[in-house]
């Protein structure tokens, strides 16, 4: 049975930090009469996602992404809202939750006493596996994972790489129907990426459906049929990858830093052939920058340059990006998805 995911209006406060995103913060105590600080980690956020599809969650650290897929694998209790994985509510149903999800968080969380080959063995037999499935069940994703030669060592001799493929085959070891990957591919090396990418698309062949959180721009492209950028805890934009990229206006970004800026250069810049939108920002050095969303990318340059001479302003810097996800964050939040 094919199971997609479904979220209406989830809300997340915190009145302590978030896990995983604290970076080891803990709140003083309590103060009477004194109100704890809120943290809106989700705020009504809404998602339908088909059986079958791979969607990806595109932000920043502190997006809501880690949020959102534990309050999806029954880990952290909503403040609103309701969610679905199937046709199972997921804080209503959850023991049937859990039986057709498979989950991999952002740290390994693996048993260092334990062998590659017992750690997948137990999981199986955790998910009610005979022995016989979950001994072959073991051995092909040892095999595909490019892990079998370290199947008897304990894990605590491990590569971060080698720790992050053998959470994945954990994860994959009672067939999920549904896959929630967080960050699956940080700190990982090239290689392993692509190796990892390569399963991904391969698990997804056979139906299963398969959530990923990435603040990787490349990884959205590559694997997600489609996804939802989200930024403090909203949705602010949600397709296909291409559609995304598309809605860029003129595609091209040109960020440009000067001495100085007026708003008549501004005005001025506007008025360039193919050139859509121009924004003003003022980074913390405090040199005057902005962005110029256009048709074209580098021909504009000595435009821009000469238009900068003629007011007597002096042009630092020019950088130029061609369509992308991060020029779709930036175009919508002003920031980086690595700020």
């Amino acid at each position: 049975m094919l199971a997609g995911i479904r979220t209406h209006d989830l809300r997340k406060v915190y009145t302590s930090p978030p896990p995983l995103a604290s970076g080891g913060f803990v709140l003083s105590g309590r103060s009477k009469g004194k109100k704890q600080p809120e943290i809106v980690a989700l705020d009504n956020l809404s998602l339908e996602i088909a059986p079958g599809e791979i969607f990806g969650l595109l932000g920043p650290n502190g997006a809501g992404k880690s949020t959102t897929v534990g309050i999806l694998t029954t880990r952290v209790r909503p403040t609103n809202g309701q969610a679905w994985i199937g046709g199972h509510d997921v804080w209503a149903q959850q023991v049937a939750v859990k039986k057709i999800i498979g989950v991999v968080a952002q740290r390994p969380n693996l048993d260092f006493s334990l062998t590659a080959r017992e750690i997948l063995l137990f999981h199986g037999a955790y998910f009610g596996l005979d022995s016989i499935d979950r001994a072959a069940r073991a051995d092909a994703l040892l095999d595909r994972f490019q892990l079998r030669d370290r199947a008897n060592q304990m894990v605590r001799g491990f590569s971060g790489g080698m720790m992050q493929r053998l959470s994945i085959a954990r994860a994959m070891m009672h067939d999920p129907q549904v896959l929630f990957l967080d960050e699956p591919s940080a700190g990982l090396d090239p290689q392993t990426r692509l190796l990892l990418w390569e399963i991904i698309r391969e698990y997804n062949q056979d139906g299963k459906t398969i959530l990923l959180t990435t603040h990787n721009m490349e990884e959205a492209d590559a694997l997600c049929q489609r996804l939802a950028i989200i930024d403090h805890g909203r949705k602010i934009a949600l397709g296909t990858p291409v559609e995304l990229k598309n809605s860029v206006p003129g595609g091209f970004l040109l960020r440009l830093r000067f001495g100085r800026h007026s708003p008549e250069l501004l005005d001025r810049l506007q008025t360039l052939g193919g050139v859509r939108e121009v924004r003003r920002n003022d980074d913390p050095n405090g040199e005057n920058s902005a962005d110029v969303y256009a048709d074209r990318g580098g021909s504009l340059v000595s435009e821009i340059a000469s238009l900068a001479s003629s007011a007597a302003i002096e042009l630092c810097d020019v950088h130029i990006s061609e369509p992308s996800l991060e020029n779709l964050f930036l175009h919508h939040t002003g920031r980086s998805l690595r700020e």
